[in-house]
């Protein structure tokens, strides 16, 4: 009898360090671990895969990973489409957003963010040939291609117009095209660069929507990274990474002002 208490306590022993052992090295415990960054990994040119070598890359991509660099923390990158992204950085199988996430009251409410990494203001994108928009007020009872979830969609909504979920940006662009929905809304740094690298003449921009809005990290509430990533991305700024980072992709320094 006192062999069979002894086993059990044993068991009951080793069952402990097994559940201490299964939960460190979390974000909370500021180990040193990969850093689990979800992402989209179609929305060029933030992040996606290259064509020639099938690398996820773009600008969020290269900013994440000179962060990373300097916490002296690999990165994980998982990619997931747009509506999923939060649900996982909820379930925590992330522990970052890395996919031009806007600020926005709402997303202030239920989520950490880092200082902006990328200041840009939204677009309205029709066919070309299409004359119907010139201001955002034009926009009222058209149908918009939009990710559900995204700040842009919204912008869509509050100008009046009617949503059309897509999974992203390309999806939008191909519904546009083929008359199915008569306008997108987008990043203008996106839609610029797919104007360039894709030639598309189908396809214009029309106008300006909202103010200009900054992109940033995201993370779940009171998460000590956000601490973190805003001494790497000062210090990022400081050097002048970030400034080289934008003008790779965008020509210009799109990374804003100073921490706020």
């Amino acid at each position: 009898m006192i062999r069979s208490k002894l086993a059990v306590a044993a068991v009951l022993a080793l069952a402990g360090v097994g559940l201490v052992a299964c939960g460190g090295g979390s974000e909370d415990a500021g180990g040193n671990g990969a850093l689990k960054i979800g992402t989209e990994g179609t929305y060029a040119p933030f992040t996606y895969h290259d064509k020639a070598t099938n690398k996820l890359t773009g600008y969020d991509i290269e900013v994440a990973e000179a962060v990373g660099k300097k916490l002296g923390r690999p990165v994980q990158f998982s990619e997931n489409t747009f509506d999923a992204i939060f649900a996982g950085l909820e379930a925590k199988r992330y522990d970052v957003v890395a996919n031009q996430i806007s600020i926005t009251p709402e997303r202030q409410a239920k989520y950490g963010f880092s200082d902006p990494y990328t200041v840009s203001t939204g677009v309205i994108v029709t066919r070309a040939g299409d004359t119907s928009v010139k201001t955002a007020a034009d926009i009222k009872g058209k149908t918009s291609a939009q990710s559900a979830t995204s700040n842009w969609a919204e912008a869509a909504r509050q100008a009046g117009a009617k949503v059309e979920a897509v999974e992203g940006f390309s999806q939008a662009v191909t519904l546009l095209k083929q008359g199915r929905v008569d306008i997108t809304i987008n990043d203008n740094l996106a839609v610029l660069d797919y104007l360039k690298t894709s030639g598309d003449k189908g396809v214009t921009i029309a106008a300006e929507i909202g103010e200009k809005t900054e992109q940033a990290f995201a993370f779940r509430k009171d998460s000590p990274l956000v601490q973190q990533f805003d001494q790497a991305l000062q210090s990022l700024r400081a050097d002048g990474t970030l400034a080289t980072i934008s003008r790779k992709w965008f020509g210009q320094d799109v990374s804003g002002p100073a921490a706020r």
